[in-house]
């Protein structure tokens, strides 16, 4: 790159930065002026910014942007001068204008075709011309913006530009380069409090709050350091207090003068070392309280740099609610509160296309038209208010607005029709149980698909994204009169609130935004329905789940008398997961795993505990597929109740396998009867996970079973040598010799067949194969 081809190329990147900013002046100060087209200070602002695009353009040689930005200061100054009054189709086609400079300002936008640029520039003159008649003027439709020709707007990037007409020339001074760059920067690089701005790479900033958060962790370990020297301190105090009574007693006794020059020496040494350890102790407190200051203060500011003023995400939202109103032939206007409301980064760019949805979803559903809101006693104009604040570590925002709330009828009418409620049912929901329903994937309550809704893509998307941030939406309305979306979400993705759990003897964290509760599960509260161990939880069977399972760690061999339980909710899956202890809640610092690793099963990231440990912080939404895949391939294995097989281990203890219930039953009421302890299981596979994770003194199975036969899961038992000396029973319907010889082939030791089966013939043949019920 030639030195003048780098010029250009940092003279085009200022344009960009100065475009950037001036057309945000003038989207701001045209919506403002919108409402009222005199405000001398919204002129003035935009105004400057016009003249300020112009310069710019002028000096980095693009000469679309002069010719835009030159019929746009030519408007707005005859406003100023009051030979004009500012009507919408004007802003219309001053915010078109303020869109084109946008472009223009792009990389490759300065290729703009001159017909394009022309159009836009004759529409400005028929605009401006005190004289143009009706039809000199693009017709307006009540509550719509002027349309400008077919073609001005599907511009070409290859076209050269022609030379702008004479008549639109202006002759000025030709700003300096040094006008250009001082232009720039005061918009780009000083913030509203005068303080210099510098651009810094996010890789950078998510390494210094790495860094910072480790020197935090680090600085914590000083603490047992301490700990120990402040214990060893008063060892030493209580070991020269023995000395001396040691002397007080000798004092009795002749002692030669070596022996008591010795103990005078082994004083006045210890008694020097407990001084020496004093002081040093006394430095290492100072130290690590001041290391520990520093190093909170350091994090601080680290994740302070991440943060950034609600308003960022706010950029296109006003214009957006204002142009989707006036396309729906409303008045309706955006109030925002809050906008220096500071969230990462991070949050903000996600908490986008959910604002957006919501916002599009307001103009759409919620404000009337103006003719209904009049009778309805409102206002023409719709407000709809936006507000941000920060409550107890959150994001708070409240999304109101004063339209027709939701019609309740008409959604319970909706929810009969689309069969997710019987009529009677649907008839008793309240408001609450029934605004729930928006929330269900492909919900929606219009009848016919336009550009803006009917799609089925609604609240469910904004919930899913809202529970991505760990964050969560509620929604309240009152019918006539509007409604409010709240949402609350962490102003920060840095640190997460998280409880630490201890499984295999590893520590991980789950989120706090995704557990419901957390509980210590009595034995006799875990039950077995289909093979599938639950709990009762708030009303319904939750499946319970091993948490070394899902996280590929040792199984646990705790003898707690009761079972820790997470109770983990990702929408409507809700499961038990199994942990072996609670460690407690913690505010950790995420620390993103490595690239090169890809993406962990059932893991999102890593965090590092006080005392320099690692945990990894789970990811809930991950780990319930996980179980969804287990339950699915029949690989979910059991809980194994360690405390409960001691109590019970004076009584024999039987699996009964077989994919009929009747036949399930008949065998554990029977056996249960007669005082054995008895587990069934639905299938092989279900047997076979029962098997690895529980002691049995028999087994009994059939063998015409799903996924895996009586004959497969016999023949896996006897080749592992844990198992392979337990006795085994087979209950079959083929009472046929080979079908008999098939079986103990495999490995039985008794082969039953139901044909001739009763009461008698099953018990007889467990006694004589195990014995009695007790041990």
């Amino acid at each position: 790159m030639t030195p003048d081809q780098m010029r250009d190329a940092s003279l085009l990147e200022l344009f960009s930065l100065e475009a950037e900013a001036q057309t945000q002046v003038l989207s701001a100060g045209l919506l403002a002026l919108e409402r009222n087209p005199t405000q001398a200070d919204q002129l003035e602002a935009c105004m400057r910014a016009a003249h300020s695009l112009k310069g710019a353009a002028r000096i980095v040689g693009v000469d679309a942007g002069v010719s835009v930005a030159h019929v746009m200061e030519d408007c707005l100054v005859s406003a100023q001068e009051g030979r004009l009054y500012l009507q919408p189709e004007h802003i219309d086609a001053l915010l078109q204008g303020t869109d084109l400079l946008t472009r223009i300002g792009t990389p490759g936008g300065a290729e703009l075709v001159a017909a394009d640029i022309q159009v836009y520039v004759a529409l400005m003159e028929r605009l401006l011309d005190p004289g143009a008649t009706a039809g000199g003027v693009l017709p307006v439709a009540p509550g719509s913006p002027p349309d400008l020709p077919d073609a001005p707007l599907a511009l070409s990037l290859d076209a050269p530009l022609e030379p702008m007409p004479e008549s639109l020339v202006e002759v000025e001074p030709e700003p300096s380069l040094d006008a250009v760059v001082a232009a720039a920067r005061p918009n780009r690089r000083i913030t509203d409090g005068g303080e210099r701005v510098l651009r810094v790479t996010a890789e950078r900033l998510n390494g210094l709050l790495d860094l910072s958060s480790k020197s935090l962790v680090e600085t914590q370990r000083l603490k047992p350091y301490l700990a120990t020297m402040q214990r060893l301190k008063r060892i030493q105090s209580n070991s020269l207090a023995a000395l001396e009574n040691l002397n007080l007693h000798l004092k009795e006794h002749a002692l030669s003068l070596e022996a008591q020059e010795a103990l005078e020496d082994a004083r006045r040494l210890l008694a020097e070392s407990q001084q020496l350890l004093a002081e040093k102790t006394a430095e290492l407190d100072e130290f690590g309280w001041q290391a520990s200051q520093r190093a909170q203060v350091l994090y601080d500011t680290a994740l302070a740099c991440r943060m950034r003023p609600f308003a960022d995400v706010l950029g296109g939202q006003v214009r957006m609610v204002r142009d989707l109103g006036r396309s729906l032939g409303k008045q309706v206007r955006l109030e925002i509160e809050g906008e220096k409301t500071q969230v990462d980064r991070d949050v903000l760019e996600k908490l986008e296309a959910p604002l957006t949805h919501l916002l599009r979803n307001a103009v759409d559903h919620g404000i009337e038209l103006p003719e209904q809101r009049l009778l309805a006693g409102k206002p023409a104009e719709g407000v709809i208010r936006l507000k941000a604040s920060h409550q107890a570590g959150l994001l708070v925002l409240e999304l109101s607005d004063d339209g027709h709330g939701v019609d309740l009828e008409r959604l319970r009418l909706s929810i009969v029709e689309r069969q997710l409620s019987p009529a009677p049912t649907a008839a008793q929901l309240s408001e609450e149980e029934l605004l729930t329903f928006l929330f269900l994937p492909g919900f929606s309550l219009r009848d016919k698909v336009t550009e803006v809704s009917g799609r089925g893509v609604g609240l469910d998307a904004v919930q899913h994204m809202v529970r991505q941030l760990r964050g969560a939406v509620v929604l309240e309305q009152t019918t006539g009169q509007g409604s409010c979306f709240h949402l609350e979400v962490p102003l920060t993705l840095s640190v997460v609130r998280s409880l630490v759990v201890e499984v295999g003897e590893e520590a991980y964290a789950f989120p706090l935004a995704h557990i419901e509760r957390m509980c210590d599960l009595e034995p006799e509260a875990i039950v077995q329905v289909e093979g599938r161990q639950h709990f009762w939880h708030e009303g319904q069977h939750v499946g319970l789940v091993a948490a070394s399972q899902l996280l590929q760690r040792p199984a646990s061999q705790n003898d707690a008398s009761t079972l820790k339980v997470v109770v983990i909710r990702e929408r409507d899956a809700v499961y038990g997961v199994a942990v072996e202890r609670f460690i407690g809640e913690r505010t950790l610092v995420v620390l993103p795993l490595d690239d090169r690793l890809g993406k962990i099963q059932d893991i999102s990231a890593g965090a590092l505990l006080d005392d320099g440990r690692v945990a990894l912080i789970v990811d809930v939404e991950d780990m319930l597929r996980s179980v969804d895949k287990l339950l699915n391939t029949g690989r979910l294995e059991r809980i194994a109740r360690h405390h409960q097989q001691h109590a019970q281990a004076a009584r024999k203890r039987i699996l009964v396998v077989d994919d009929s219930l009747t036949v399930r039953e008949l065998q554990r009421k029977l056996l249960i009867n007669r005082g054995y302890d008895v587990a069934v299981a639905v299938d092989g596979m279900d047997g076979w996970n029962a098997l690895r994770s529980e002691s049995f003194d028999l087994l009994i199975t059939d063998i015409d079973m799903p996924r895996m036969d009586g004959i497969e899961l016999v023949t896996l038992l006897r080749r592992d040598n844990r198992l392979q000396s337990l006795p085994v029973m087979v209950v079959s319907y083929k009472d046929r010799e080979e079908d008999r010889r098939r079986g103990l082939d495999a490995g039985a030791d008794y082969y039953l067949a139901k044909a001739s089966f009763h009461d008698d013939a099953l018990l007889d043949a467990v006694v004589e194969l195990i014995g009695g019920a007790r041990a």
